[in-house]
């Protein structure tokens, strides 16, 4: 379990990391991609690299009887799968819901952006799973580089990498994460350990079940979490975009005092 930690942290320093630095809600319009982001995906490379090796280890560590007879793993597994999926599409659209009702324009910059954001890197991993055709650890846990292209196509059974309910977990998590930070930047010390500790255990309830390999969760967290900062710099670097004049309603003004979000009426 130590060597399970120490690769998935890799990848978690990299993501909290991501967003360390609090921008301007209105800034300038900026490069879409930058050198930040090349460290942010070398870091899940490396934490990728560490981890492939060991993909065999990790699945029989965690189908061991011992872990899949204890009662509270089963039932935690199970409650962050679907906190995975669909909980954050859920969470999503609820924030956006609650958000446009009361008129509070930071609510729905949350629940809007981390939608798109789960909704574009779902649609990114599912068309790599097609592609990579990687055969799931209960196909055969002892075969972690069974890959083939186009495989994928044949069944679920071949859509192993990478993890989806991760890809969806490190989206929303970043999103979050990053849209808090603009208006009370210590969120990160809090909003963000929460968020990403959370994506990271949706991770290791799929693989727990037995459905995703250590790599799978590592390369779904690198796209959830690049593509969950990319659409908020998008749409804070270009205010005047369509979906945002669409949808999102009322002014953004200051929160009044540095506290948790449930506490706050952003309006």
């Amino acid at each position: 379990m130590k060597k399970l930690f120490r690769a998935t942290s890799i990848g978690l320093f990299a993501a909290t990391s991501a967003g360390a630095q609090v921008q301007d809600t209105i800034a300038g319009k900026s490069p879409l991609f930058s050198g930040r982001d090349a460290v942010i995906l070398a870091g899940f490379t490396l934490g990728a690299a560490v981890a492939a090796p060991l993909d065999v280890h990790f699945a029989e560590l965690l189908q061991k009887p011992a872990a899949q007879q204890n009662r509270i793993l089963g039932r935690s597994a199970t409650a962050f799968e679907l906190l995975g999926v669909p909980g954050t599409l859920v969470v999503g659209v609820g924030l956006y819901i609650v958000g446009r009702v009361d008129g509070q324009r930071r609510v729905q910059d949350l629940g809007l952006h981390g939608t798109e954001a789960v909704v574009l890197s779902t649609a990114m991993s599912y068309g790599i799973k097609l592609l990579a055709g990687r055969a799931r650890p209960y196909v055969d846990i002892r075969k972690p580089r069974n890959f083939r292209l186009g495989r994928g196509f044949s069944g679920d059974d071949y859509q192993s990498f990478p993890s989806g309910h991760t890809t969806a977990a490190f989206a929303f998590a970043s999103t979050l994460s990053r849209e808090t930070q603009m208006w009370w930047p210590e969120s990160r010390w809090y909003v963000g350990a929460l968020a990403y500790g959370g994506a990271t255990l949706v991770g290791v309830s799929r693989m727990y079940n037995n459905l995703h390999w250590a790599s799978d969760v590592l390369g779904g967290a690198a796209i959830g979490t690049l593509l969950g900062l990319k659409v908020v710099k998008y749409h804070h670097s270009h205010p005047d975009n369509r979906i945002d004049r669409a949808l999102l309603k009322g002014q953004l003004s200051p929160p009044p005092i540095p506290v948790p979000l449930v506490t706050l009426r952003f309006r």
